[in-house]
C-alpha cells in the first residue's frame, strides 16, 4: 500500500498572520475554498465543524468533524469517522519561514481499510483539489 497521505504546499508572500486570519474565518472559506464550502463550528478544544464537501469525481455531501488540533498561524487538523473502516483526517499547516514568507499545506490522511482504498481511487483528484485549495489561499492572502 502506498502512504495514504495527500498534501498539497505553496510559499505564500504573506505573514501568517494574514493567513492565519484566513483560515479561522470559517464563514468565508468558500472565497478561497472551492472544495469545502458552507464551513461552521468552532475552532477549539473539542470543536466541531460542519461544512458541505464536494470533491472532484464525488458526489456534494455534509461532513461533520471533530477538531483534533490547532495552533493560531500554524496549524488547523479535523477529524472525521466516515463509517466502518473509514477515517480521515484533514489539515491546514502554515510555516513561516521569515515575516512576510510562508508555506501554506493543505492535506488528507486516511485510515482504516476503506480509508486506504478511497485513497487509491480518488487519489489524482484530491491531488488536484489540495492543489486548488492552496492557490486559493495563496490569492487570498496575497491580495
Amino acid at each position: 500500500m502506498d502512504d495514504t497521505k495527500i498534501e498539497k504546499r505553496a510559499g505564500v508572500q504573506a505573514t501568517s498572520d494574514r493567513l492565519w486570519e484566513l483560515v479561522s474565518d470559517l464563514s468565508r472559506w468558500n472565497e478561497w475554498n472551492p472544495y469545502e464550502t458552507e464551513v461552521e463550528g468552532a475552532i477549539a478544544y473539542g470543536g466541531r465543524l460542519s461544512m458541505t464537501e464536494a470533491f472532484p469525481g464525488q458526489p456534494q455531501r455534509q461532513a461533520a468533524a471533530a477538531v483534533a488540533e490547532w495552533r493560531p498561524y500554524v496549524r488547523l487538523v479535523w477529524t472525521e469517522n466516515r463509517g466502518f473502516l473509514f477515517r480521515t483526517l484533514r489539515y491546514i499547516d502554515i510555516e513561516e519561514l521569515e515575516k512576510g514568507k510562508c508555506i501554506v499545506s493543505s492535506g488528507h490522511k486516511f485510515a482504516g481499510l476503506r480509508g486506504e482504498l478511497f485513497h487509491d481511487k480518488h487519489r489524482p483528484a484530491l491531488r488536484e483539489a489540495h492543489q486548488a485549495i492552496v492557490d486559493g489561499l495563496k490569492t487570498a492572502a496575497e491580495t
